[in-house]
């Protein structure tokens, strides 16, 4: 898929922007705190319609205006779409060929993006809240179902946390408390079914991604960890029972703590590199190369599921691969995918491996060529 334009109306530091992008590779150079990060974090929303640095979306609009709006032509394999999101008090609105999206799910997977920044390293060493967040973004720009689930399952731990911090040991509610659990386990087996294949099929690319960037020297495996001892591949029906005995194996100690104690908010995953537990023992180069693996292996995934490859953004992150990286990144996308890439400067990248590229100067909210 190939983003031909895209247009900024009190987007963040943008009053007003049309911008035509009909280059395969397009970096956007400029100083810090300029806006190039603004306009990569746009196409990212537009794919998503939530941004990947804030959850308010009240700060993707700019200053003391009401509402901001990103619009979007993107030709795909079967034609050219026409996106529109805005965004204002009363919320998001989505449109796609002047046609309003009753559900934001219907509007995302439209246009498809992999956006690689120097925070992804906090998918191999952070918090699971990182790992489980990437799982979700990226699970669900391939199956937007996957997020209505997901946010069916948020509804129900909020109603059964509230549930929990409002009884007291050997006076809740049994029959209720059973309720929320059944409509917990329902949706959460879902959910895991899902990130379990979806890790299986990142594994197969991220391996041999791997194994590329490091000559065959490191073998890199992804580890599914569900919050409870489960294999996640069985049948759903034996995954719901098995979640079922857990909460009731919990039961008192949740009502105790007042909080769900079991279940995908809780999921982690885990990478092994020769073994090893990247997260503990990798080196902060190994950790990178990770990072940097996983990323490549989501474009192959995106294509193999939707028959397309996405668009990568590369949120000055070039400069911080060293030679070997950044070559076997920009092979990667060069005939493949389009590109938009931020940087302050190009003397650390290797302009000369960059085919049709198209250099944009960023200023104060301005974009030039």
């Amino acid at each position: 898929m190939f983003l031909t334009s895209i247009q900024l109306q009190n987007y963040r530091n943008y009053s007003e922007i049309d911008l035509q992008t009909p280059n395969k590779v397009n970096i956007f150079l400029g100083q810090n705190a300029q806006g190039k990060t603004n306009l990569l974090e746009a196409i990212f929303v537009l794919a998503l319609t939530k941004s990947h640095r804030t959850s308010k979306d009240k700060e993707l609009i700019g200053w003391q205006e009401s509402s901001a709006r990103i619009t979007g032509e993107v030709d795909k394999k079967y034609g050219a779409i026409k996106l529109d999101l805005l965004f204002s008090a009363q919320g998001k609105k989505a449109k796609i060929n002047g046609l309003e999206q009753r559900k934001l799910s219907d509007f995302i997977g439209s246009v498809n993006v992999v956006m690689f920044a120097p925070e992804d390293l906090e998918i191999v060493k952070g918090t699971p809240g990182v790992r489980r967040r990437f799982l979700d973004m990226e699970i669900g720009q391939v199956q937007p179902g996957y997020l209505y689930t997901l946010q069916q399952y948020g509804k129900v731990l909020q109603q059964r946390n509230n549930f929990l911090k409002a009884s007291y040991p050997g006076g809740a509610n049994q029959t209720m408390l059973e309720v929320w659990n059944q409509q917990l386990s329902e949706h959460g087996v879902k959910i895991m079914k899902k990130r379990k294949h979806f890790i299986h099929k990142l594994q197969t690319f991220a391996e041999r991604i791997h194994a590329g960037i490091t000559n065959g020297t490191e073998q890199l495996t992804i580890d599914y960890r569900p919050s409870f001892d489960t294999d996640a591949q069985q049948d759903e029906s034996v995954l719901f029972d098995q979640f079922m005995i857990k909460l009731t194996q919990v039961k008192d100690q949740e009502i105790r703590r007042g909080v769900t104690l079991v279940g995908p908010h809780r999921d982690d995953l885990a990478f092994f590199i020769n073994g090893k537990e990247a997260q503990v023992y990798g080196s902060q180069g190994q950790q990178r190369t990770t990072a940097l693996s996983l990323k490549l292996a989501e474009i192959e995934l995106i294509n193999e599921e939707i028959g397309e490859y996405p668009i990568l953004l590369l949120d000055d992150v070039l400069s911080e691969l060293d030679q070997n990286r950044q070559t076997q990144l920009i092979e990667t996308f060069q005939s493949k995918v389009q590109t938009f890439i931020t940087t302050t400067g190009l003397e650390s990248v290797n302009v000369s491996r960059l085919q049709d590229a198209g250099i944009y100067h960023v200023h104060d909210g301005r974009v030039t060529r």
